[in-house]
């Protein structure tokens, strides 16, 4: 399969979740596909930036589209009467994957490091002490600040990233994956005893994350080639179907 191939079929997975989480009355089975849809998306980005000619206008790229997502989020919950407190928003996890890849071919990981502990301050100064606006929250500037604690996924998903980099060959990728969904399962089961702030900021995820092991035959048909692209398609995509699932869902209600 192509990897535009790859990508819409992640996109439809995504969909179904989507259409899950907002519409009611929904089968849960939809959430169940939607799982194979972010490390689909993940492995396409490590790939992605592999082979970009210009790396930083790639990461300009998907940090704009993070930040432009953050606003999203923040519009639709200013909006009166929506009821909208959603923070959609795998663009910013995905653009830290870069921003990480980055830092370790160029060989400046400790300023990523550093960057990702500092800037934990000013997140928790602005939403706690100094409240410029009260939608403003952790993942608004977690977002706008790239900082892999307040993101959709958590770190966890940015590692997965970073190691699809790396693990280039199928047999290192079936196996990365298989350990990495084996974590995320023992995860699931154990985290009912661990305190809600590490579930919140390391396990942001749902409890049956684990079925992304479902991804895996997808990924090993791939075929090395681009496909159609279709490279906007995607980036509008997201916004789009957030905002109108989430008013459609909000009709039926």
């Amino acid at each position: 399969m192509t990897a535009t191939t790859l990508k819409i079929i992640a996109l439809i997975a995504m969909l179904l979740d989507h259409i899950a989480f907002f519409i009611p009355n929904t089968p849960e089975y939809f959430r169940w596909i939607g799982r194979i849809a972010a490390p689909i998306f993940i492995y396409f980005v490590a790939n992605g930036y592999r082979h970009t000619s210009n790396k930083k206008k790639y990461l300009l790229r998907l940090y704009i589209a993070s930040v432009a997502m953050a606003f999203v989020n923040l519009v639709l919950q200013a909006v009166p009467g929506t009821g909208y407190t959603e923070n959609f928003n795998f663009f910013a996890p995905l653009f830290l994957i870069g921003l990480f890849l980055y830092a370790i071919e160029e060989k400046k990981i400790i300023y990523i490091f550093l960057w990702q502990l500092s800037s934990v301050v000013p997140i928790i100064f602005f939403t706690e002490f100094v409240v410029i606006y009260e939608k403003m929250d952790m993942y608004f500037f977690g977002a706008v600040l790239g900082n892999s604690l307040f993101v959709e996924g958590g770190i966890l998903f940015i590692l997965l990233g970073v190691g699809f980099y790396f693990f280039q060959t199928k047999r290192q990728l079936s196996l990365y994956y298989l350990l990495f969904s084996a974590l995320i399962f023992v995860i699931t089961v154990k985290r009912g005893h661990m305190f809600a702030l590490h579930n919140k900021i390391f396990f942001n995820f749902v409890d049956f994350q684990w079925l992304m092991l479902l991804a895996l035959p997808l990924l090993l048909l791939y075929n090395g080639r681009k496909g159609a692209g279709l490279k906007y398609f995607f980036y509008f995509f997201y916004p789009i179907h957030i905002i109108l699932l989430y008013f459609i869902g909000k009709s039926l209600q």
